[in-house]
């Protein structure tokens, strides 16, 4: 039951790839990203599960914490880029 639930993780993984490589606009391809990394957790924590090794989860939870650190600080880039500072409108 578990190896059925990993290959359907690799799946909607290959899709997420596809979605960030095809995505019509920037911000489908960040949601994409992060799909992609939210799908790698769970494929972690169902891997450590049919290997019998609970470290893999701890493994889950720092790329968890990394994933959404840099989907936000992404993001944040790319609000600011486009507006120009004080200093320089001067």
């Amino acid at each position: 039951m578990f190896a059925i639930t990993a290959v359907a993780i690799l799946v909607v993984m290959a899709l997420a790839l596809a979605r960030a490589f095809l995505g019509p606009t920037l911000y489908d391809r960040i949601l994409a990203v992060n799909n992609f990394g939210t799908k790698t957790v769970l494929l972690l924590a169902v891997m450590g599960f049919l290997s019998g090794r609970p470290e893999f989860l701890d493994i889950a939870i720092v790329y968890v914490l990394i994933n959404f650190i840099s989907v936000i600080g992404i993001l944040r880039f790319f609000e600011y880029a486009g507006k120009k500072t004080a200093e320089e409108e001067a």
